[in-house]
């Protein structure tokens, strides 16, 4: 992967998968903005690589168009975009539901990736066209039952990336997701025991798999991870169709 000459921001950047493809961005030759609620790690991972450190929260709604602008001040231009920031919520949300924790994972892992696609269109398109990835999970793809809410925030960023694909790719601009397994990062720390011998990625083996989809990702294609795999699409089935129907048309929003 050459990215000489090129500029990447990675939110979640100051831990994990995030800090691990901060490394691998910049060893492919490009400048990095790293943005993460942790001002510490943020500027850590920034020094570290010399990247640009923009601390924040990305579920505010005028956080990732300033981080975004911040990027295209210092470095005058943006090619790649990882919206990597995750978390989960601590509760099952079918018999308890705390509602604080559960707009969070919604603000964070929903809200954010759909605010910085929003505000990373425009500099892409200054650029001539770009990269935007976001880290959905397997349980995007599948249901992970011990995690309702979890499994709900990205299933709905894997959607999100499908149905917003096509409409950037004809600028030149891709947008992918992908789906690790469990990863040991501090995402899972507290829960490290309960997995035994289980076989874990690393937040290197997502990384290389982000890289995979930059170098040689279709768009709205959503890279499943896990161990001892090589990262590939996955491949969704589709739906049966109306009976006797003819092809589904095309609806934008001025339809509505």
């Amino acid at each position: 992967m050459d990215l000489s000459g090129k500029v990447a921001l990675v939110t979640g950047g100051a831990s994990g998968i995030g800090a691990a493809a901060v490394e691998r961005l910049v060893a492919a030759g490009a400048q990095v903005a790293v943005a993460d609620r942790d001002a510490d790690g943020t500027a850590a991972v920034a020094e570290r690589f010399g990247g640009l450190a923009l601390p924040g929260d990305v579920t505010d709604p005028a956080a990732m168009p300033a981080v975004v602008a911040a990027t295209e001040e210092r470095f005058g231009r943006l090619d790649v975009v990882l919206l990597n920031a995750g978390i989960t919520s601590g509760q099952s949300g079918i018999t308890d539901l705390d509602v604080d924790a559960y707009r969070r994972i919604v603000g964070v892992n929903v809200d954010h990736v759909v605010f910085g696609l929003n505000a990373a269109v425009p500099a892409l398109r200054r650029a001539g066209g770009g990269h935007v990835v976001a880290t959905a999970s397997l349980a995007g793809l599948v249901a992970l039952p011990g995690d309702a809410l979890y499994t709900a925030t990205k299933h709905a960023v894997v959607g999100y990336v499908r149905a917003a694909a096509p409409t950037l790719a004809p600028e030149g601009i891709r947008v992918n997701a992908v789906c690790p397994g469990f990863a040991d990062t501090p995402l899972i720390a507290n829960a490290k025991p309960q997995f035994g011998e289980f076989p874990l990625l690393t937040a290197d083996d997502v990384a290389g798999a982000v890289q995979d989809i930059i170098e040689r990702g279709e768009p709205g294609e959503c890279w499943f991870v896990q161990p001892g795999r090589e990262p590939a699409p996955y491949g969704f089935r589709g739906v049966p169709g109306p009976k006797g129907g003819s092809k589904a048309p095309e609806v934008t929003w001025a339809d509505h």
